[in-house]
Order: structure tokens, then sequence, then C-alpha cells
């Protein structure tokens, strides 16, 4: 028998969300995280005091690089806001001879980065990628090539897309299901909980998943850009239009006080500047160029301008973007929420909090649905062990592993070397420990432990900040800093989440469906008739 429209989108929204489900937890949960990065940026460095004069460390910054590379070919320079535990420099040297000036050359090395704290001095903080670890991760992965990871996320975002839209045609009473919730009903139970995260944040998720294929558009579907040019470097020149650039002179010159370029730009613009360019720094030529913040629109095609580095003279002004150029950079401003206040990266973190619910019980769902149909529950098939197993182990082990970070990022040694990769790699240690244990023993057993270990890790680690820093939740309340206090806090209220599923795991005794063997012959033969 064929099947009907609707039956149909109920196979494609299962496997569709199936087969690439754990890829996407991990995305949800990274990406999650990510939008509290300047945050955890700062909670993760507590020797850093909040910034409280932008324009200090901005002149901090400007001495720094005038004494350490007066002769680069380039400095970087961000203008700070109390998000940020301070400005990250870094810059590019002049290049050897024969070797062509590149860009951004010199960005990923130590020798010519450097932090400048609130007090607009060189800080000495503890080595860590932060928040910036779950940025990258929820689109580069870790520990393989960027274009593989960039491709494999990218699939699992259309997936995504597909499970969505087919969710909506499955679903034709999804919005009053969302209003049912019954507990303790097994596959039913599950369905809810799966319905009311999808429906209570629809048009997030839409929207996140939408944007994050057209934040790879170039990768997924380049052939419009390889149709109408020929060299990247046209391609980038019409996107992120820059003024010409300039060449050295050798004729010394002193550098404009950066402080009056910013200001400067921040009233032409109409609006907080976010990062400074200043190229050819101490000479003739030198070029400062200005960024407006990604916070003051909701496009993350900012305007720039462009100011003489000796005299001040505004020298060019970014062109208006076009209509295809100002969408993208509409759609990647909605999909990384830079915009936002507070107020919307808590919406935009509690929505995604309930598609990662959604796509966790989606995954459990599937098994506990095929559960029941197995022929012997106690004895189900390795297919189904499989994904039983896989769902302990991300959805159980993963967040085991973020917890893991936090605390190697308080108790790893300051001077470790290479101290940044190891509280990464504590992360995927601790992960990987959870997806043996989850292949070995009782699902039941690891899940309750993997949710109580998480829980624990959490509750407890806020209280070893009061104990052992002066960033802890009371200092930081005290003093108002509620970015950091929010964090402790916030790690708190789902470590006591995590402890309360893993009591419920523990507590639940799934019914088991008995097995009817077989009659035989002889038994019929002697049954009485009715």
């Amino acid at each position: 028998m064929s099947k009907g429209f609707r039956q149909s989108q109920a196979f494609l929204h299962t496997w569709s969300g199936m087969l690439l489900g754990w890829i996407l937890f991990l995305v949800f949960v990274a990406g999650s995280l990510a939008f509290w990065r300047e945050g955890l940026n700062r909670w993760t460095r507590p020797e850093l005091a909040r910034i409280e004069q932008p324009m200090r460390v901005l002149a901090g910054s400007q001495a720094f690089l005038a004494k350490t590379a007066p002769d680069a070919k380039s400095w970087f320079i961000p203008i700070v806001t109390d998000r940020m535990p301070g400005a990250q420099l870094f810059w590019v040297p002049q290049p050897k001879p024969g070797e062509p000036a590149g860009r951004r050359r010199g960005r990923g090395r130590r020798d010519t980065q450097a932090l400048i704290g609130a007090d607009g001095q060189a800080a000495h903080a503890r080595d860590t990628h932060g928040g910036e670890f779950f940025y990258r991760f929820h689109f580069d992965l870790h520990y393989m090539p960027v274009i593989w990871a960039r491709w494999i996320v990218g699939f699992a975002t259309m997936m995504m897309l597909v499970a969505i839209l087919s969710g909506i045609v499955t679903h034709k009473k999804i919005f009053k299901d969302f209003f049912t919730l019954r507990r303790a009903k097994g596959q039913r139970s599950w369905l809810d909980g799966h319905n009311a995260t999808a429906v209570l944040a629809l048009p997030f998720h839409l929207l996140i998943t939408y944007t994050g294929l057209v934040t790879l558009m170039a990768l997924l579907m380049p052939w419009a850009v390889v149709a109408n040019y020929t060299d990247e470097r046209v391609v980038a020149a019409a996107l992120f239009p820059s003024a010409a650039a300039v060449e050295r002179t050798g004729r010394p010159a002193p550098l404009i006080d950066l402080r009056w370029v910013a200001a400067d730009a921040e009233r032409r613009l109409g609006a907080p500047a976010s990062f400074i360019e200043v190229s050819e720094p101490g000479d003739a030529a030198a070029r400062v160029t200005v960024s407006q913040s990604f916070g003051s629109m909701l496009s993350s095609r900012t305007p720039r301008l462009a100011y003489d580095g000796v005299s001040g003279r505004l020298v060019w002004r970014s062109p208006m973007p076009g209509a295809a150029a100002e969408t993208a950079g509409v759609m990647i401003g909605l999909h990384a929420g830079r915009f936002a206040g507070y107020g919307g990266r808590w919406l935009y973190f509690l929505c995604g909090v309930a598609g990662t619910l959604m796509v966790a019980s989606g995954l459990v769902l599937w098994t506990v649905k095929r559960r029941e149909r197995l022929p012997d529950p106690t004895r189900p098939h390795f297919g189904f062990r499989s994904v039983e197993r896989l769902n302990v182990a991300v959805i159980g082990g993963f967040p085991l592993g973020v917890a893991a970070f936090f605390w190697a990022n308080r108790v790893l040694p300051v001077a470790l070397g290479g101290r940044a990769e190891w509280e990464v790699n504590t992360l995927f240690i601790v992960w990987a420990m959870s997806a043996v244990l989850a292949f070995v023993a009782k699902p039941r057993f690891v899940w309750s432990l993997l949710f109580a270990g998480t829980g624990v890790l959490l509750v407890v680690l806020p209280f070893y900040d009061i104990v052992t820093t002066d960033r802890g939740i009371v200092a930081m309340l005290a003093r108002g800093d509620l970015v950091i206090a929010g964090i402790d806090a916030t790690m708190g209220v789902f470590g006591i989440s995590f402890l309360a599923v893993a009591h419920r795991v523990a507590r639940h005794r799934p019914s088991v469906k008995r097995v009817r063997k077989p009659r035989s012959a002889e038994a019929r033969v002697l049954e009485p008739a009715e």
C-alpha cells in the first residue's frame, strides 16, 4: 500500500533527524554556550578585572604596540566593552624579502599577540580558549580539518531543516499537543516532551537553522560565485570593501592618538566602534581603519571608516552594501545574535536549550518507540543497542565533558605548557571515557551515572570559586558584576537539573513486555473448546 503524504513526511522526519542527530546535539549545546562567549572568556580568566574605562585600555594598547611592534605591517586592536576580558591584540610583522605580505599572517602565532587588561597594561592571565572554543566547535568541530567539519555540520544543518519542516507537516495537532504533557506514560511522554520543546521555540529553530546554512552558503553552494567570479580576491573585495592599500614610505611620523580617531568615528557613524586596524604604523603613510560595532546593528556587514594615520583626516568611507550582501549580513547577524543585549542573549540561549532538548528527546524517542516493537525488549538486536548506547555516549557524555572543561580551567596548573589545549583535551578525554562506559555497561546505570556526575561538577564549581578566587558569586554580586555571577548561578541551576534527571532515571522501572512463546500443536489440541 502506498503511504499518504503525511506518513511519508513522518518517515522523512524520523530519519533526517536521526542519522545526524548526534552531530546536531553537539552543535546545539556548543552553539547555545557560544551566545555567552564573551562572558565565558571573562569567567575563564578570573585574574582579570572588569573593564571600566574602555579608552584607557585603548590608550594602553597603542602604547604597548608602539613599544613592542613599532615597525609592524599592521596592528589589530579591539575596542573593548565591559563584556570582554580585555583587548586581545595581534599584529602582522613586516614581510621578509621576497615574501608576500599576507594580510593575516601571524594572527595565530603566540609571539604576535598580547592581552591588555582593564588598567591599560599587558595582562598575565591563564592560557585558555574560554568561550571561543564553543563558538568555533559549533561549526568547526575539533581534531579534524576545518573543511571536513564544515561539510559535516552543513549537511547536518540541512537535515535539521528538513526534519523541522517535515515535523510541522507530520504533527497536524502540534500546537494542541504543546499544551499536553503526560507524565509516566512511556512513549507518549517522550513524544509530548519532544513536541513541547519543538513548538516552544519553533520560530527560533527555523531561524537558527536557515541562517546557519546561509553562513556556509559559499561552501555548500559555490556555483553562483564560481559562475560570476574568477578570483577569490574579487569576491572578497565585493563583500568586504576596504580602502586602497598603502605602501611604507620609510619616513617616520608619529601616529595619531587612536582615542581621538575612535571618538570621531563613533560621532560620524552614530554608533559605537568595535575594531581598529592600523596599517604601516609609525610611517608617514600610516592608515587607521575603524569598524562599527557588530552589536549596534542587525547586519554583520558593518560600515568602516579610514583615516590618515598622521593627520587624522578622513580619507575613505565604505560604500553601502548591495541587496545580496546586505541580506547575507542580516542573516549572519540574526544567527550570531551579536546585536542582542543581555535580555536578547538570554532569549537566544534559552531557545538554544529548548533546541538541545528537542534533539535529545527525539533521539531517545526513537529507541523508546522501537523498544516496544521488539520481539524481546530484554534482548534487542545489534542496531538497536548501538543507537541506544550512542544516545547515552553523546547526550550523557558530552555535557559531562563540558563540565570537565570548566573544572580543567580552574585546576590545571597556570604554568602548564599548552594549557589551553589541555583544557579542550580534558573535555574529550572525559567524553571518550563516558562513551566507553556507555558501550560496556547497562544504559540505565550509565544514564544516571553520567547525569549525576555532570550535576555534581556543575553544582560544586561555584562554591569552589567562592573559596579559591575573589570572583565568587557573592563577591561578583557585591560588585554588581552580573555576568560572572550569572554564569555561576546558571551552572548551579543546570547542575541541580542534571541531578534531578539522574535521580528520576535511577528510580525509573520500565515495564517489560512479556514475550509470548508459540504454542505447540499438542497444546492446541488439548486446549478446551469454547
